[in-house]
């Protein structure tokens, strides 16, 4: 009995081992394509939401962004993962912030946000969501997000159901997927501004 108890235990420890050795090498071998995916992504996003801009090699310090998001009342809304300075020939044309925002209906919804010199919104380009199929997904949708192009960073957005002009219109049965979006959205905003100052 004693016999089997050491067997089975020394086979059990090698079967782990050989595992985790397993993962570790799956790890190795897959991290940078992975790392490279995810470069590419976020060129893609850069350009996306700034078609003008040729660079976005410079990054902006975000060691205030937590001050900033609490005067912005977003604390524990959304987070600005990274901002970087839109430049066309060697001039800054504005910004593109990724926010991630946590309250959307299916999780974390992550996306970047263009906002130029001029105070205007250039776009918006989603990295990950997970809403619900038909109705927050409808957040992806070129009509919905470019509703956001052209609309002021000058003051927070603020969404509607009926169509009120100036302010995000609704996507029909997904408030919860809009209000995450206006949100992440204004937290780039807070951003944006605290930079301008």
């Amino acid at each position: 009995m004693k016999n089997t108890i050491i067997k089975d235990t020394v086979h059990i420890t090698i079967i782990t081992l050989v595992a985790g050795l397993a993962l570790g090498l799956v790890n190795e071998i897959t991290k940078d394509p992975i790392a490279e995916q995810e470069a590419k992504a976020k060129a893609e996003a850069c350009k996306a939401v700034f078609a003008d801009a040729d660079d976005f090699s410079e990054a902006i310090d975000l060691s205030n962004v937590d001050a900033v998001l609490a005067d912005a009342g977003l604390t524990g809304k959304a987070d600005v993962e990274e901002a970087l300075v839109a430049k066309k020939g060697g001039e800054s044309v504005g910004v593109v912030v990724t926010v991630v925002d946590h309250e959307g209906y299916g999780g974390d919804i992550k996306f970047t946000v263009g906002i130029t010199n001029e105070s205007t919104i250039s776009g918006l380009s989603i990295l990950s969501i997970g809403e619900t199929a038909g109705l927050g997904m409808k957040a992806q949708t070129t009509n919905w997000k470019d509703q956001f192009v052209g609309m002021s960073a000058d003051a927070p957005l603020e969404y509607t159901k009926n169509g009120e002009e100036g302010k995000v219109d609704a996507i029909s049965g997904a408030t919860v997927t809009t209000n995450a979006m206006t949100n992440g959205t204004n937290a780039a905003i807070a951003l944006y501004q605290s930079i301008q100052e």
